[in-house]
């Protein structure tokens, strides 16, 4: 809800991206996570946005809330916390699965990269001994030699750059 009010009300204000970015005195790629969804603005800078857009940190959240007494306003305040630390805990759970899925990607690769070196392997490469008289067998031997000679050079590469991208999604 606060990335769709963010960017609805920077539209009603006849504001760019950039506009509110350099008001905010942050960089557009922020504006842009924040009205994606990839990100939120913490509170300081949530405060500052509303104020820029001219409306309330209620409103932005979606709610609305009255000003009245002191203990509302703190009462508002906690209220405003919980929201965003929901929207946090929602965004660490959407960057988890999205780690875990290239984790599983990266994996199948590998297992994929393997199982083709083991046909290779079984293959022994056949079809040197072919008859290349025969023009369709000579197309055919043609490429899986040429199939055969880029994917030896390149899958290790590839193999070591999977492995490599899993270790990394582990330790973030």
């Amino acid at each position: 809800m606060l990335s769709e009010n963010i960017k609805t009300v920077r539209k009603s204000r006849g504001l760019s991206q950039e506009e509110l970015a350099i008001k905010l005195n942050v960089v557009r790629q922020t504006i842009s996570k924040w009205e994606k969804g990839l990100s939120v603005p913490d509170s300081s800078m949530l405060i500052a946005l509303a104020e820029e857009l001219d409306t309330t940190v209620s409103a932005l959240l979606g709610e609305n809330m009255q000003e009245t007494s002191l203990n509302s306003i703190e009462e508002d305040m906690r209220s405003i916390s919980e929201k965003l630390e929901v929207i946090n805990l929602q965004l660490a759970r959407s960057r988890m699965a999205r780690i875990k899925t290239v984790r599983w990607v990266l994996a199948a690769v590998c297992v994929l990269i393997a199982a083709v070196f083991v046909g290779l392997a079984a293959m022994d490469s056949s079809y040197l001994g072919w008859n290349y008289n025969d023009p369709e067998l000579a197309a055919a031997g043609t490429i899986l030699h040429g199939f055969e000679f880029v994917f030896v050079r390149l899958a290790p590469i590839a193999f070591a750059a999977s492995v490599i991208g899993i270790i990394i999604t582990y330790r973030k």
